[in-house]
């Protein structure tokens, strides 16, 4: 099952100051509601840009019972314009992220355009929380530039 959400949030800051933040998950570790804890594990420089790995701890809040997922973290970071992120967990989970920095009146407009791919009995389970939680970072990061 595939779903596509998008959430946003307009952050007080220029878009390269956001962008430049954002594309750090050791700044987005502490805003993040589901992240226990970030590694770089490669960083990759080309011509356009560079690419980022990361290994990450989650926990799953499933009523009373937290459960620990370790999962691949990718940012795809160009010279300029769009970011592109993937997050790839067991069993076949994989968000994918495609993250503007728009100029606005007051700052920068971040919009993050997810696909989330999951099977079936957790398809439903998985979109509801990535959005929530994304909408929690974003709002993180508001609150950080004000």
């Amino acid at each position: 099952m595939i779903a596509q959400r998008t959430v946003s949030e307009v952050i007080a800051a220029g878009p390269d100051v956001v962008r430049d933040f954002y594309a750090d998950l050791d700044n987005l570790r502490t805003l993040h509601p589901l992240i226990v804890a970030v590694q770089r594990t490669a960083r990759t420089v080309g011509p356009d840009g560079h690419v980022l790995t990361y290994r990450v701890r989650d926990r799953i809040v499933l009523g009373r019972i937290i459960l620990p997922v370790t999962y691949r973290a990718t940012l795809h970071v160009p010279a300029e314009g769009d970011v592109w992120t993937e997050a790839r967990q067991f069993p076949k989970v994989r968000l994918r992220g495609r993250v503007s920095f728009d100029e606005v009146d007051g700052g920068t407009r971040l919009t993050e355009r997810l696909s989330i791919t999951a099977p079936w009995p957790l398809a439903g389970f998985t979109a509801r929380q990535a959005v929530a939680a994304h909408a929690t970072m974003l709002a993180g990061i508001r609150a950080h530039f004000a």
